[in-house]
């Protein structure tokens, strides 16, 4: 069978917040269509498991902790954290076979990050570089979203900031200048990462009250995207320079960082964490409180037009697509995205061959 999500991938399964230490904190997150079960050991330690127990496919998340094991409540066997079974109530001995899949699992800028492929091939330095609300230097604010959308329409939407200045029209917009962007993206690895800047606009919608009308800026966009579907941003805000062509040379007056992660759950649904705020040396009282509004009410703007596009494309599943000037980006991060799952496929048909 042919795989739509990688399995040798680090993927986003919330904030560390998200998973707390006590008798009640099991945590379970659907990635890539498979139900992991998250819970923090006596030493602070994150488990990761999958969320089934080989009795009978019970819940273990509908069970409860003891020390650092979890007990299944159908009908007591009792797993520890590597997803071994080390006590089944009735039975003097344990069968060989009792034992649930755990996967490696890493905290890292106030992310926890969970492997889904070969545990042998877990390497930490493939997660991606961030700036998490826990660093010294900037003042940050997290938060989530659901959309039911694929994650490759949500790819899409990322690599092509062009949609600014009409889906955000009301709050990162306010100028159509977004839409005449022409950002050079390099391809990596395993992503894409684009730079550019955007010179001469107004300030975006949500902050004019706080500008003269004829104010102007130019916007440094810094963005590194990987798989699955990492989203790396640094928006750094100057005055108007007078540079036509390269970095703007205007003073900066606001830098900006957001780390945005996308995990597919399914198909037809992704889970969306995402930061933004300000450095310390930039911060303005009042201003991160006010990024953090607009860039929640932005996503739901964003949710609003990938949930009506899935809907269209369920409905009409032939219809053919026109690419447009601003599918460079889009492309090219699917193109990376699916010959590493090209790979993955041809090697999981190999081994299957010669089993």
């Amino acid at each position: 069978m042919t795989e739509t999500f990688l399995k040798n991938a680090w993927y986003c399964a919330g904030w560390d917040s998200d998973i707390g230490i006590g008798a009640k904190d099991l945590v379970v997150r659907k990635i890539a269509g498979r139900p992991i079960l998250l819970y923090r050991k006596l030493d602070g330690g994150i488990v990761a498991m999958e969320d089934r127990c080989p009795h009978r496919s019970a819940p273990l998340s509908l069970g409860r902790k003891e020390q650092d094991s979890i007990r299944c409540m159908y009908h007591g066997m009792l797993f520890g954290p590597d997803g071994k079974c080390s006590h089944v109530p009735g039975m003097a001995t344990v069968p060989d076979d009792a034992r649930v899949p755990s996967l490696p699992v890493v905290e890292r800028d106030n992310w926890v990050w969970v492997w889904m492929g070969d545990p042998a091939k877990a390497d930490a330095d493939l997660i991606c570089e961030a700036i998490g609300p826990g660093n010294p230097d900037w003042i940050l604010k997290t938060n989530k979203i659901q959309i039911k959308t694929n994650y490759r329409q949500e790819i899409q939407n990322l690599a092509d900031l062009s949609h600014v200045s009409w889906v955000h029209e009301m709050t990162f917009g306010g100028t159509e200048d977004w839409g005449y962007i022409k950002p050079k993206h390099n391809v990596t690895p395993r992503g894409i990462e684009t730079r550019y800047c955007v010179r001469q606009v107004p300030a975006p919608a949500f902050a004019k009250h706080l500008f003269p009308e004829d104010a102007r800026f130019d916007i440094q966009v810094h963005v590194r995207m990987s798989v699955p579907c990492n989203f790396i941003l640094s928006f750094a805000v100057h005055e108007a320079g007078d540079a036509t062509s390269g970095p703007t040379n205007g003073r900066l007056l606001l830098d900006t960082f957001s780390s945005q992660a996308v995990t597919p759950r399914d198909d037809d649904s992704i889970d969306y964490y995402f930061s933004w705020g300000t450095s310390k040396a930039t911060y303005i009282p009042g201003i991160v409180d006010l990024m953090h509004t607009a860039n929640m009410e932005a996503f739901l703007e964003d949710k609003r037009m990938l949930e009506g596009q899935r809907e269209r494309m369920l409905e009409f599943p032939n219809a053919p697509l026109v690419d447009i000037v601003h599918d460079a980006g889009p492309g090219r991060m699917l193109f990376v995205l699916d010959k590493l799952l090209q790979e993955e496929n041809e090697a999981a048909a190999a081994r299957e061959a010669a089993q």
